[in-house]
């Protein structure tokens, strides 16, 4: 029988925590937008428009680096106080690579890491 290989995200629009449950233990690790602050702050002195486009190619990159994370396994639970979990799963439904893979979206406001690591456990019970 194939083991069910289960995550958790919690993300923004800079950063996502991905917590894997490997029996009953967290394996965590980061991903981080390339869009800083400094970069909005550069963009801006040049004009709006050059700002919105970077932006929007920034976070189209950061979310592709989390869908490469998450074709790996069987069972995603996206959380976070913003709509960029959203914004990702919107994403992946367009892609038939995670047509297989069990995506669900919840709602959670800021957390302490060892909350993040409480949720995803207590999800996945």
């Amino acid at each position: 029988m194939k083991k069910i290989k289960q995550m958790g995200i919690w993300m923004d629009h800079s950063s996502a925590l991905l917590m894997e449950l490997a029996d009953d233990a967290i394996i965590r690790s980061n991903v981080l937008s390339d869009f800083t602050h400094e970069d909005k702050e550069f963009s801006l002195t040049k004009s709006e428009k050059v700002m919105h486009n970077k932006e929007h190619q920034q976070r189209n990159s950061y979310y592709k680096k989390l869908g490469d994370v998450i074709k790996n396994f069987n069972d995603v639970v996206l959380f976070g106080p913003t709509n960029a979990k959203d914004e990702l799963l919107n994403i992946l439904k367009g892609d038939h690579h995670f047509e297989h893979i069990k995506i669900i979206v919840k709602h959670s406001d800021k957390m302490q890491e060892s909350q993040m690591h409480t949720f995803v456990k207590e999800y996945f019970k």
